[in-house]
């Protein structure tokens, strides 16, 4: 029997959908209660982000400043290390941000499945049942402490993401290529690196309970309606997750550019030799987010075919009554063609047909994909700087404007 943390029963309402949240839960979360560093629902997030980074980053600038690596003496010291400054100070205040915005744009998002009368009244009880069993499995003690346990089982496997072959601010490289770690290498390995680890997958597992959720709603009768101008057949707003989940995107692409910019600068790299783990990062990223959306496939693809057929039938129907009126002998003499309503209405059947034709078979279009392109490339553009200059690059887009 899984153990769940305390919370308010969610009431069986039609305002369920709006409470759902993937953030507002766990043990984590009372504890963060409790010690005030959440006020409710997820006030005092700028002193939250300051004490969790505080904690990682801080006694690392301490204990390097004290042991005489923070800005020299070793060949990577602790200020130039550009792999853990994104990840303490880029990457893990935005995990921490995260939250907000995911707790504010995934109550709208999931309210629209109501809102667009995609679930309708009779579904409404299948739909709060699914919503309660995604709550139930977020406020999961177990699957918390599981976690924890995953991350302290992994502590000591810390050496092998720090790749970097060279005497840094968290280690001494041996003459036998073994390596003797410094008290600020020991905070980073059981504390910095662990707290981080923890956030990230909660993440993750808040992101599969999202899968979870969708998954499910996509075996409910849906009502996708296929005249819908989203083309999306009313699931056009799921494609909103892009901006929900924008810091957590920019995060790992952060995370990346971190890593290569220290092989760049400290072991003469050169950036399109990571032009693989760039598609890579991409890939993931565009699986993690917008690869649950890929459940609801079926189901539009079902309602564009049906819609074919409907309205298929009524396209020939009108088109066949209006041949036998305006191209017979027997057209009515005394009504002109000219400014017909029968000519407007088969211009608006013309459209709608159309829109029934181009009907996607993914709830997102083109436009969901350059956001997601564009947020996933902005931490990593200042690499472009390893190549060229700035005054190059400036040039470079003004011959492409111009």
């Amino acid at each position: 029997m899984s153990l769940v943390v305390d919370q308010p029963t969610v009431p069986q309402t039609a305002k369920e959908s709006e409470d759902f949240s993937l953030v507002l839960g766990g043990p984590l979360y009372q504890l963060l209660l409790r010690s005030g560093l959440i006020r409710p629902p997820l006030g005092n997030l700028g002193g939250r982000i300051a004490v969790i980074t505080a904690i990682a980053w801080v006694p690392l600038l301490i204990l390097t400043a004290l042991g005489g690596r923070l800005a020299s003496g070793v060949k990577v010291p602790f200020l130039y290390d550009f792999e853990v400054h994104s990840k303490l100070l880029f990457a893990l205040p935005l995990l921490v941000l995260a939250e907000m915005l995911v707790y504010i744009r995934m109550r709208a998002i999931t309210a629209q499945f109501v809102e667009r009368q995609i679930v309708t009244e009779k579904l409404l009880p299948a739909f709060h049942d699914v919503i309660s069993s995604a709550m139930r499995l977020r406020n999961s003690l177990i699957v918390e402490i599981g976690l924890l346990l995953v991350v302290f089982a992994t502590a000591l496997t810390w050496q092998s993401a720090l790749s970097l072959s060279s005497d840094t601010w968290y280690a001494t490289l041996s003459s036998s290529s073994s390596r003797s770690y410094t008290p600020a290498g020991r905070w980073y390995a059981f504390v910095s690196v662990p707290v981080f680890r923890f956030i990230l997958l909660r993440w993750y597992f808040r992101i599969f309970i999202w899968c979870r959720f969708l998954f499910q709603v996509s075996r409910l009768d849906l009502n996708l309606v296929a005249l819908h101008p989203d083309r999306c057949g009313g699931l056009g707003f799921l494609g909103n997750v892009t901006f929900a989940f924008a810091p957590v995107l920019m995060a790992h692409s952060g995370l990346v550019a971190g890593y290569i910019a220290n092989h760049i600068l400290y072991e003469g790299a050169t950036l399109p030799r990571y032009r693989m783990e760039l598609v890579g990062t991409a890939a993931f990223l565009l699986l993690l987010v917008l690869g649950p959306l890929v459940v609801f496939v079926p189901k539009l693809n079902r309602a564009r075919l049906a819609g074919l057929r409907t309205y298929g039938r009524l396209a020939s129907d009108y088109v066949v009554g209006f041949a036998a009126k305006w191209t017979h002998e027997d057209s009515p003499a005394g009504e002109p063609l000219l400014g017909s309503s029968d000519i407007q209405s088969m211009a608006d059947l013309s459209n709608s047909f159309a829109i029934v034709q181009e009907m996607k078979q993914l709830p997102f279009g083109k436009e969901t994909a350059i956001r997601f392109l564009i947020i996933i490339a902005l931490p990593l553009s200042p690499l472009v700087f390893t190549m060229f200059s700035a005054e190059e690059v400036l040039k470079r887009l003004i011959s492409v404007v111009l």
